[in-house]
């Protein structure tokens, strides 16, 4: 936003002053500032992501037989 000022700044200056060719060359610097700025607004905009609502993890069930099970799945690789 402080360059589309300043731009527009120097126009002024610039019609003051009676620089014609300065005139047009401001005019399309301004021209392609405004254009980024309407990229960057844009852009902004559409970036939302809806992540959806957070949800509570199903509860696991604990084993009695805690590491038996491990020892059973060895015993059936061999």
């Amino acid at each position: 936003m402080e360059i589309h000022g300043n731009l527009l700044d120097r126009i002024t200056e610039a019609e003051r002053e009676g620089w014609l060719g300065e005139i047009e060359g401001l005019r399309v610097s301004l021209a392609g500032a405004q254009s980024k700025i309407d990229q960057i607004d844009s852009a902004s905009a559409s970036m939302a992501i809806n992540l959806g609502m957070p949800r509570k993890a199903p509860a696991q069930t604990a084993r009695k037989e805690g590491t038996a099970s491990l020892r059973q799945s060895r015993d059936d690789q061999q």
